[in-house]
């Protein structure tokens, strides 16, 4: 059985305790990168685009999308 079943298998509250312990031993490594070099590039070119208007905030993406999902789920 792989870690990723049993991690399914487990309660809700277990499986977030065991993805906050993965994430705080993820943290105590500074010296890793975290996100990959090309990353910071990407993140650098969108900043200008963003102050335009030219992306969605994630509150608004998800109020969009959740209205579609509720949309569709009628229709269906």
């Amino acid at each position: 059985m792989s870690t990723t079943t049993k991690l399914a298998e487990l309660p809700l509250t277990e499986r977030l305790m065991q993805m906050e312990a993965l994430w705080d031993s993820l943290c105590r490594e500074p010296e890793q990168e975290l996100s990959p070099p090309w990353h910071a590039a990407v993140l650098a070119e969108r900043e200008p685009e963003l102050a335009r208007g030219e992306h969605e905030d994630w509150n608004t993406v998800k109020s969009r999308l959740h209205t579609a999902t509720l949309r569709s789920s009628k229709t269906s």
